[in-house]
């Protein structure tokens, strides 16, 4: 049996162990369909103050992430940036229902695009494209997106513990297109660049210590930053483009694509190329701070060995 295969329904996820991940999923399904944009914008950010008073942790590490990135800014220039942050947080399950539940009509009708021919050309050339998204909070959206348009790639994933979760989550990113890549098959994710194929890759977050270094990233000068890159360029040479989704005036998600960068990516020289690589997500993230997932521990791993996981966050 392949140890990558996809999840397949079966007769046990109908124990009612999985009864409320099939009803929370369906009433979602429906409400994402009946209702206006409008009020599921309303929605997302009632969800999101709701989460400041219930889990005031995820705030707390969401404001020293923006006190470590931007040590230059105020208390008073970061409250209305944490709480925002909060908001759209809480619009990503929105947006999730909407990417994975919208028929194809709907969604595209929100959709713009900038720059998006040189990823045509690239696909006419026949060379693959690592699409270097940072993690956004609509990043759902950005990958459907692409399929949409005509324009499917695949995506990095790690399996749901919860087998029913991570079957509708496996069938919302697929069914319309997309493709995705259980994370530890490397293999596969070089095969597809090697076939001109898009390749979802976010290495933007800390993964720990393994395959990584420090370098800067925002306001941290030691930031833990994965060296995937460095290894996908250097197998398949492909073209690399920082690509954002985020969400604008009127619920317009604009699918922009930086240049690309491979040109000028260091591929023998991991640290530099992990140094590019945040300096190219630096870029794009301040095109909507607010919009990226400042509730993750990005700066939890530290390079002295001595120091505890998380002490940043203490």
């Amino acid at each position: 049996m392949n140890k990558y295969a996809p999840p397949k329904f079966s007769i046990k996820l109908l124990h009612p162990r999985y009864w409320l991940v099939w009803f929370s999923f369906g009433v979602l399904a429906l409400f994402v369909n009946l209702m206006p944009y409008f009020i599921l914008l309303k929605a997302g950010h009632g969800l999101g103050k709701l989460g400041m008073v219930l889990a005031k942790s995820r705030v707390k590490v969401a404001r020293r992430n923006l006190e470590l990135a931007f040590p230059e800014k105020s208390a008073e220039e970061l409250d209305p940036l944490v709480e925002e942050n909060i908001k759209n947080t809480g619009l990503a399950f929105m947006e999730m229902g909407m990417t994975w539940f919208w028929p194809t009509w709907r969604l595209k009708r929100h959709i713009r695009t900038v720059n998006l021919q040189q990823a045509i050309d690239f696909e006419n050339e026949g060379k693959g494209v690592l699409l270097c998204h940072p993690h956004t909070l609509n990043l759902e959206i950005s990958a459907r997106a692409f399929a949409v348009l005509g324009y499917p790639g695949s995506g990095v994933y790690r399996p749901n513990n919860n087998p029913a979760y991570d079957l509708v989550q496996y069938w919302g990113r697929t069914h319309n297109g997309n493709k995705l890549i259980d994370r530890k098959n490397l293999k596969e994710m070089i095969r597809t660049l090697n076939r001109g194929e898009r390749l979802f890759y976010l290495g933007d977050h800390d993964y720990g210590r393994n395959k990584s270094v420090f370098v800067p990233f925002f306001g941290v000068p030691d930031a833990c930053t994965t060296t995937g890159a460095n290894l996908l360029f250097k197998a398949t040479n492909c073209a690399m483009i920082p690509v954002t989704g985020f969400r604008y005036e009127k619920g317009q998600y604009e699918l922009n694509l930086a240049d690309s960068i491979h040109e000028q990516f260091p591929k023998d020289d991991v640290e530099a190329g992990a140094i590019l690589m945040n300096q190219a997500y630096e870029k794009v993230i301040l095109r909507q701070v607010d919009q990226w997932m400042w509730v993750h521990k990005r700066y939890k791993t530290m390079q002295d060995e001595n120091q505890p996981r998380g002490v940043r966050y203490k």
